[in-house]
């Protein structure tokens, strides 16, 4: 599922940054960034995106699990081993966006994560900052969660340290005087469901262009469902999940893509760190509105 970590940032300069990521491919003619050394070292390369862009960022095991059940929290630490280089991975897509958006499940299946860089990658927190500087951007991207029922758990401490929760006008009511004073109620629509496109127009009149979303799963359905979704960095860890009683969904869930209505993508760059590859996908202009689903209820 979207990547999980219990890493608390620190300050001081980079230091035990993982190894070098092996380029393996990069189509020619990316955007660039121009990140700091120090990143663009242990990336193996630069990294930029054509703005406005929506990206997504999930780990996967071999066999396709991005999420072990409902009673496996931060299942994604599990699938992806904690890796370092991941977890590097992770913290600069972070460092690069404007806003995290989230799921409200997302948010309850991990009770003490924080969307920011250096919750993964304390080491590398400089270099983001950085990094954050020279984009502009501001100290820590926005974390947005989406709820349409209002159903969020309000003592996360990724509430409290604030977010704006977009949610339906029923939501707004049920949320009212229950959210931290940090937090902001984005109501983005008046009927019981959501549309990521009235959510993302909402952001950007907030002036949030680079919009990284780490799922969950239906959120990345609904996104794919209104053709929004631009471009997704995906991490193939080198384990076997296994299914059996429990229900362990792929990447996609809530949608139906083939056979009637593929969602081709093309492959940008593959990277690799041992075992593990690191590979980033663009959705193809022909496929770019699937048009199957066009609200959230969550």
């Amino acid at each position: 599922m979207a990547k999980d970590s219990t890493a608390h940032p620190t300050s001081g300069t980079p230091t035990n940054l993982p190894e070098r990521l092996d380029l393996l491919y990069e189509e020619a003619g990316q955007p660039r960034f121009g990140l700091p050394p120090v990143l663009a070292t242990a990336y193996g390369g630069d990294l930029g995106f054509t703005l406005p862009c929506v990206y997504a960022n999930f780990v996967a095991s071999i066999d396709g699990v991005v999420a072990l059940g409902p009673e496996y929290p931060s299942s994604g630490s599990a699938i992806s081993g904690r890796e370092p280089a991941d977890r590097f991975v992770m913290g600069l897509l972070r460092a690069c966006a404007d806003a995290v958006l989230i799921g409200a499940g997302t948010l309850r299946a991990t009770p003490r994560h924080r969307w920011t860089p250096d919750h993964v990658c304390p080491q590398a927190a400089p270099a983001f900052g950085e990094l954050r500087r020279s984009l502009r951007r501001a100290t820590q991207p926005q974390l947005v969660v989406v709820t349409a029922s209002g159903n969020v758990p309000t003592e996360h401490p990724a509430l409290q340290s604030g977010a704006l929760v977009a949610t339906t006008a029923d939501g707004a009511r049920r949320l009212e005087g229950r959210l931290p004073e940090a937090c902001t109620i984005l109501t983005a629509a008046e009927a019981s469901a959501l549309r990521m496109a009235d959510v993302l127009a909402a952001l950007r009149s907030h002036g949030h262009t680079a919009v990284l979303t780490e799922g969950g799963p239906q959120l990345i359905g609904h996104l794919l469902g209104e053709g929004l979704l631009n471009e997704l960095f995906l991490t193939t860890s080198p384990v076997l999940a296994g299914r059996a009683g429990t229900s362990r969904p792929g990447l996609i869930a809530g949608l139906e893509l083939l056979p009637k209505q593929p969602a081709w993508m093309g492959l940008i760059s593959a990277r690799r760190r041992d075992s593990y590859l690191f590979l980033r996908y663009r959705l193809r202009l022909s496929d770019a509105r699937v048009g199957l689903r066009s609200a959230v209820a969550i």
